[in-house]
């Protein structure tokens, strides 16, 4: 499989779109005429340096407003067709793009059209070329594949093919089924580009909403997977249109469309077994079991304050690695690592943000292949020295520069915690609060950036993604996403904020890009945490009286329980399937916030109702400019 994609996809000029773009991976390049333009090189200069990249200009794009017109317009056509054919031999590419007409002038009529494309494959012919025409969903007369393969059909030139755009079929509800049916030689060149459902008119849709496969709502996989059982084996080609794109970094736009084509045409493998289809083999997504273990990179006085935070959560301090300065805390099946080396990552990360996370451990049934899969799909591998008796265990760049780490018991990496740290003695005064698990991890990031990181989790992990929700901040809004595991037992929330006034922004800001803002824990008997932890002296979030007046007008809760909310500031929450408590930390240092939650019954959500007001107590409390961290 040869992939390729459009240079109008991602920003830049062309000279930055080109390195992006085989930095990525990609085979070659859909050269787009107004990229070409506005570039000083020659046609001759400009191929020779997109092949100096190692790309192939595989189609040449686009030549508009062409078939079916009146006599005059049609001669004008030819002699545009001419001209651009051309060019196409100057910058050695021997493929066009001819989109349906949408001009007010076109008559229209399927043998109209057919006879135009007949006379320029025989033109085409003549030098070498070929012809692929496309139905644009706003097309004037021809907005459906099917009508395009009809014209080409009738055409019956070697020289004239269709391509096919997932956008114009799946944007207008055509079946994707019905591309079985045309004769895969006959098909010159696929392109590819999801999109959020939205309704809208078609033309504004496709030209500022269009997103990398994957990363929005359209049938991508049953569109490929009509186009191969075709027999199809020519190149994949993302062609996107995107506001949010136009301003984002060219190296990781084309990553990540480098990375959905390598996962959709991963999905369509194990969905169509029988088809023979030339792609490198990778293990299948992985299925994250769960959080094993959350690491803080801290110093001196912040360290100890961050560890008085854990003791006043029922965290024990259970254990201390061998030989470097590494602490590890722990409570039900949750591992908390302080880590205050003051050599290697974690440090560097420090300087860099200050107290924060800087490293996640995952429960994953294979470690090795779950890196092997994330390589593969474009994920850099992380590695740094290891000492005497410490294990290899495989890990991933990830959010904000953090550390993925992989564990598993197959490998005997989950025996971590024996070899590498000496147990401390029980202290018996300890208090357990009751605290379980890790029930989500809340990472915070630039707006923009969302749709890459929601890719790289579902593409990577055995995770499906929620609808997009907006969290409404008394500064701004904050879009917010979750992506977890189909039994629940990984969950991720995706925030994305778009100024620094927000709770999310300002917490980006200060701690310059750090990720995780907030962690979930889980809690067995919610109301029974809330008590052991406010008697060994941990301070919630207060929330205000009108809060709880509000809920008994919302919900029906008997007035106990809500005064027990809101003796303990309880916030809660419910839907058809169930009911959500949850309470929160206070903030300290640059924003971060510990979060308890318990869910009733099948209540999968995350309080999301809550937030504005969960937002507003926090930021009374926010430290102001100038004062101490923690």
């Amino acid at each position: 499989m040869k992939t390729a994609i459009a240079t109008v996809s991602i920003s830049g000029n062309l000279r930055e779109k080109l390195a992006a773009i085989a930095k990525a991976g990609f085979d070659g390049i859909e050269i787009f005429e107004q990229d070409f333009i506005a570039d000083t090189g020659s046609p001759r200069e400009i191929g020779k340096m997109i092949r100096d990249h190692g790309l192939e200009i595989m189609l040449f794009q686009p030549f508009r407003d062409f078939e079916g017109l009146p006599e005059a317009m049609r001669r004008k056509a030819f002699d545009r067709a001419e001209r651009k054919f051309d060019l196409m031999q100057e910058l050695g590419t021997d493929l066009v793009l001819v989109c349906s007409n949408v001009s007010p002038h076109a008559l229209g009529g399927i043998d109209r059209a057919a006879d135009d494309f007949r006379e320029l494959g025989d033109r085409a012919a003549k030098r070498g070329l070929r012809v692929g025409f496309e139905a644009l969903a706003w097309g004037r007369h021809i907005n459906d594949h099917r009508d395009a393969w009809e014209v080409v059909r009738r055409a019956d030139h070697a020289n004239i093919g269709l391509i096919v755009d997932s956008f114009h079929t799946l944007a207008r509800k055509i079946d994707p089924e019905t591309i079985r049916r045309i004769p895969g030689d006959k098909i010159f060149f696929v392109q590819l580009a999801d999109a959020p459902l939205i309704d809208m008119d078609l033309l504004y849709w496709s030209r500022h909403f269009r997103n990398m496969p994957g990363e929005g709502d359209l049938n991508l996989l049953g569109f490929m997977r009509a186009v191969t059982a075709t027999g199809y084996d020519g190149p994949l080609s993302l062609e996107i249109f995107n506001d949010q794109f136009r301003g984002g970094s060219p190296t990781g736009l084309a990553r990540d469309g480098h990375r959905s084509l390598v996962y959709l045409m991963d999905r369509v493998k194990r969905a169509e077994p029988d088809l023979s289809l030339d792609l490198p083999e990778i293990p299948d997504r992985m299925t994250v079991e769960g959080v094993e273990f959350i690491e803080f990179t801290s110093q001196g006085e912040e360290a100890d304050k961050l560890a008085e935070m854990l003791r006043v959560m029922g965290f024990r301090h259970v254990g201390n690695h061998k030989s470097k300065k590494v602490a590890l805390w722990r409570q039900g099946n949750i591992n908390i690592v302080i880590n205050t080396e003051t050599t290697g990552f974690a440090r560097s990360a420090y300087l860099t943000h200050g107290t924060g996370v800087c490293d996640i451990g995952l429960k994953v049934s294979d470690a090795g292949k779950t890196a092997q899969r994330a390589e593969a799909l474009g994920a850099t591998l992380f590695e740094q020295a290891v000492g005497p008796g410490e294990l290899t265990i495989p890990a991933i760049r990830s959010v904000g520069g953090s550390v993925m780490h992989f564990i598993d018991e197959a490998s005997g990496l989950s025996k971590v915690w024996e070899v590498e740290f000496e147990p401390l003695e029980k202290d018996l005064d300890a208090v357990d609060a009751g605290l379980v698990r890790v029930d989500h991890i809340a990472e915070t990031m630039d707006y923009d950036e969302m749709l890459s990181w929601s890719l790289f989790y579902t593409a990577i992990f055995n995770m499906e993604k929620s609808p997009m929700v907006d969290v409404i901040d008394p500064d701004g809004l904050v879009h917010s996403q979750a992506v977890e595991a189909a039994d629940g037992r990984f969950r991720m929330t995706l925030n994305g904020a778009e100024t620094h006034r927000t709770l999310a922004g300002h917490f980006l800001a200060d701690s310059f890009g750090s990720a995780v803002q907030h962690i979930a824990f889980a809690a067995e008997d919610i109301f029974a945490s809330a008590r052991a932890m406010a008697g060994l002296g941990f301070q919630a979030l207060p929330m205000p009286q009108n809060y709880y007046d509000d809920l008994a007008a919302r919900f029906e809760i008997a007035p106990d329980l809500l005064d027990r909310m809101k003796e303990l500031q309880i916030l809660y929450d419910e839907d058809e399937n169930g009911a959500f408590f949850q309470y929160y930390s206070r903030p300290y240092g640059d924003g971060l916030f510990f979060e308890i939650i318990q869910r009733r019954k099948g209540y999968s959500g995350y309080g999301a109702p809550n937030a504005p007001f969960r937002i507003s107590a926090q930021k009374r409390l926010m430290r102001q400019k100038g004062m101490p961290k923690l």
